[in-house]
This record gives C-alpha cells, structure tokens and sequence, in this order.
C-alpha cells in the first residue's frame, strides 16, 4: 500500500533525528552497499543514506538505483542525505504510521 503526502511529513519528523546508517562512497551503489541497506530497512524500516557523489546528478541516479532496487520510499532528500521506509510486516514491533 503507498503511502501518502501526510504519512509522508509524518516519516519526515521521525527521520530528522537520525543519523545515515549506510554511506556511499567512491564506488558508487554497489551490490554490497544494497545489501547492506537492505539489511538496515528490515531492521530499521526507516533509515537515511549518505551518498557521496560527486555531482548532483550522480546523487539523483544514486538515489533513484536504491529506491528502485529495494523497493522502500524515498520520504526525503536534503542534498546528499536520503531517507527511505519500508514496511516490514516481520517486525517484532513495527513503525505505526498514522492513518492520515
């Protein structure tokens, strides 16, 4: 199910506080780096990435790959900081989204 624009502000608030859990580096979204971030939204659900790239529309290909490849929702972006969610049904206590 999508989510929508004020699930979307809501993520927003909740994500401000944390800090990147993954980094990309010089080599770009390897296969490693997805498996990682995949590791960490099943775990987290709602994660931010660092993408160090060297120029903006390096990031936006960064940033669109991970969103395509794990399928999570990119909730925001704020210069080379992404922050993505992804349900996991399996979570023991998973994130309540309100119902906006």
């Amino acid at each position: 199910m999508p989510i929508t624009e004020k699930q979307k502000r809501w993520l927003k608030k909740q994500v401000h506080h944390l800090k990147p859990v993954v980094t990309l580096g010089q080599h770009g979204t390897t296969d490693a780096v997805l498996a990682e971030i995949e590791i960490a939204l099943a775990h987290h659900e709602l994660i931010k990435v660092r993408v160090n790239a060297g120029d903006r529309e390096e990031r936006d290909v960064s940033v669109e790959l991970i969103r395509e490849r794990t399928g999570a929702d990119l909730i925001s972006r704020i210069g080379n900081v992404a922050a993505y969610y992804r349900h996991n049904p399996k979570k023991r206590q998973p994130l309540e989204i309100p119902k906006l």
